[in-house]
C-alpha cells in the first residue's frame, strides 16, 4: 500500500535525509520501503515522502515506533504537523514487471 507524506521541517532537508539514511533499515523493518522523498523547489522545510508498506498493520507498526518518532523529530520533523494520504489500491511505482 501506498502512502504520500506531507512533513514540515524545522531544519531542512539535509538533517533529515542524514537520519532517513541512518536509520532506513528500521522502516524496511516495519515493511515499508521509501520510494521518494524530497522537499519543495523553493522550501527546503516542506518534504514530501512517498513509501510503499506491505499491508495497514505495517504502516501502523511504523507510526507507533515511538523510537523512531523521537530520532525522526530530532532530525526535524514536525510531526504534529504532518499529513498522511493514503494512495487507491490501484497506484503502481513501475510499469515493468
Amino acid at each position: 500500500m501506498i502512502v504520500k507524506m506531507g512533513i514540515d521541517l524545522a531544519r531542512g532537508f539535509g538533517p533529515w535525509k542524514e537520519m532517513f539514511v541512518k536509520n532506513e533499515h528500521k522502516l524496511n523493518a516495519h515493511g515499508g520501503r521509501l520510494v521518494f522523498a524530497g522537499t519543495e523547489k523553493d522550501n527546503d522545510n516542506k518534504l514530501t515522502v512517498i513509501m510503499d508498506f506491505d499491508s495497514p498493520e505495517a504502516l501502523k507498526s511504523f507510526a507507533s515506533d515511538e523510537e523512531l518518532s523521537k530520532i525522526r523529530a530530532d532530525a526535524g520533523a514536525m510531526l504534529e504537523t504532518s499529513t498522511v494520504t493514503m494512495m487507491c489500491a490501484e497506484s503502481f511505482t513501475s510499469t515493468k514487471n
